[in-house]
């Protein structure tokens, strides 16, 4: 592989518009059975992105909520608002109203673009007039009628829209307005990814066209894919590590996106072998899933060429069982919100468990001690740091959050990943340990000052602390220590209930333990590191109440 990589000067939409010119009637998305060529793709997208423009006034740079499960028109409408030269702002479906309403007023988005069953988590921002556009569709409104698979229930028992104050997918396409002349090049704003972080609030991540296309291409290049190609996409595609391996690269490449709205394993193995998938990204405790079903042994998998993940450490055990199942190493990658995907992957000639992986084209990426910033020696533990074109242009409206992100070295700038790990002799990077306060609960990162915010707007809570708690099969779970004002009677399942209205399910604490007073510093902060300490220590002998 070269080290360096050219890069294209135009914008990720001019990848759709070129594949679509060069093939329009291969096909771009099979979903649930429905077939959509490129040709169509490009099509759709230029449709809606009409409609933005000339109905919903969307402009330059304007931020656009995306928010919804895997389906074809989360890729239209991915692709519509790149093409109207605006931002796709991706909203993790699992978000609830207060987390959206954060969204909402960091971005000053006024238009969005949602899944119907999703609806009352938008209301509230239609009711303080936040957004003024909210286009709307069900995820059947693309299927087929004679789908003979089984299918999500949000797909087959939708709620009905009645709100007048949201347009309707179907009108918003049947207008065949065409927007204005694509303008946005390599280096305008094209993605803004919202990433938690240590103050609690979630921070806006933006990139730039020139970043995003680095990491697709480069993915593409590493485990070529070309228009032959089908790859199976079962992760969510707000989700930066899905958004590039599992759509934009596909896009890119011309190869056939086999895409679920659900993870559902049998179904998953049953698209591998119906429509000989021969490249999947997942997560780790997905594969953990897929290779745990007892009847996998009788499908027929042989097309699979390329398979890996991250998220989390792949047990030896489940990679050596991948390797007996298919003849394939499973092949772990490394990156983040602000490097919009990989910085490190493996080398898939040569991969090593439980390992990050070496740096990918034209990355820089070093361990420095986190204290003095002073570049470690080979094989010493600290934070990694990289520098690469991936790194995205900084916090959205929080320039101190940027300046702290970063640190120069040879006079070159380097992002602060967090987190601490090590580099052996022949360049492979291990993770150690974070050094930013985060929960990684079955690939999902949790960062506990964003929960512990919203548990305080709980009546009955006085003081919150969160932490990680070990989980066999998650890696990690969240767990609440809980003071609980005087005289209440408030218990873990109310409290468990009132949290998955408000948050994610993924943040819901799993494990609510009740205290008297938590331990502080002669400061009066609380002392999380200790807890977390003793909770890794003895978790086995802690008065726990589990979901």
């Amino acid at each position: 592989m070269p080290y360096s990589l050219s890069l294209p000067a135009s914008s990720l939409y001019a990848n759709l518009q070129a594949t679509a010119d060069r093939q329009p009637d291969h096909v771009a998305i099979i979903y649930y059975g429905t077939e959509i060529s490129f040709g169509e793709l490009a099509s759709s997208v230029e449709r809606l992105s009409g409609f933005l423009v000339h109905e919903l006034a969307v402009k330059r740079r304007d931020r656009i909520l995306l928010y919804m499960q895997n389906c074809p028109q989360y890729i239209i409408a991915y692709y519509a608002i790149l093409r109207a030269d605006a931002v796709v702002v991706p909203v993790n479906p699992m978000n609830r109203a207060e987390e959206l309403r954060h969204i909402v007023q960091d971005t000053g988005a006024r238009v969005a673009i949602v899944a119907q069953e999703l609806l009352p988590f938008v209301a509230p921002s239609l009711d303080e007039d936040a957004l003024t556009g909210v286009v709307v569709t069900a995820y059947g409104d693309l299927l087929a009628k004679d789908c003979d698979l089984p299918l999500p229930e949000s797909m087959t028992n939708p709620p009905p829209c009645l709100d007048p104050r949201c347009i309707p997918w179907q009108k918003a396409l049947a207008g065949h307005l065409m927007p204005p002349p694509h303008r946005a090049g390599a280096d305008d704003w094209c993605l803004l990814a919202y990433s938690s972080g240590t103050t609690g609030a979630p921070k806006g991540c933006l990139h730039s066209h020139r970043g995003v296309n680095a990491t697709l291409i480069g993915s593409v290049v590493w485990n070529p894919i070309d228009s032959q190609s089908v790859v199976l996409a079962t992760l969510p595609l707000f989700h930066v590590t899905g958004m590039q391996n599992s759509m934009n690269g596909p896009i890119y490449a011309g190869a056939t996106i086999i895409l679920m709205t659900r993870w559902d394993r049998r179904l998953a193995a049953e698209f591998i072998e119906r429509y000989r998938v021969t490249h999947w990204r997942s997560i780790t405790t997905m594969a953990v899933d897929f290779i745990s079903d007892p009847d996998i042994g009788s499908r027929d998998l042989s097309s699979l060429r390329a398979v890996g993940g991250g998220g989390a450490q792949m047990p030896e055990a489940v990679a050596a069982k991948f390797q007996d199942l298919l003849g394939l190493g499973y092949i772990e990658g490394y990156g983040l919100t602000e490097t919009v995907a990989a910085t490190h992957i493996n080398p898939p000639n040569r991969p090593k468990r439980q390992c990050l992986g070496i740096p990918v084209f034209d990355v820089d990426a070093r361990i420095i001690d986190p204290e003095t910033l002073i570049e470690r020696p080979l094989g010493d533990v600290g934070e990694i740091v990289v520098s690469g074109p991936q790194v995205f242009l900084g916090y959205w409206n929080n320039p101190q959050a940027t300046a702290s992100a970063f640190v120069e070295i040879d006079g070159k700038q380097f992002f602060r990943t967090g987190d601490i790990g090590t580099v052996d002799e022949e360049g492979y990077f291990f993770l150690v340990d974070r050094l930013k306060r985060m929960i990684n609960a079955a690939g999902f990162k949790v960062w506990p000052a964003e929960v512990e915010a919203l548990l305080y707007g709980h009546p009955d809570v006085l003081e919150a602390c969160v932490l990680a708690s070990p989980d066999p099969r998650r890696g990690e779970t969240v767990k609440a220590m809980i003071v609980a004002s005087p005289g209440t009677t408030l218990c873990p399942e109310s409290l468990q209930a009132w949290c998955r209205e408000r948050m994610a399910a993924y943040k819901v604490p799993r494990i609510v333990e009740f205290v008297e007073a938590l331990p502080r510093s002669g400061s009066g902060k609380v002392l999380w590191r200790t807890l977390q300490e003793a909770e890794m220590r003895s978790v086995e002998t802690s008065p726990t109440t589990k979901a």
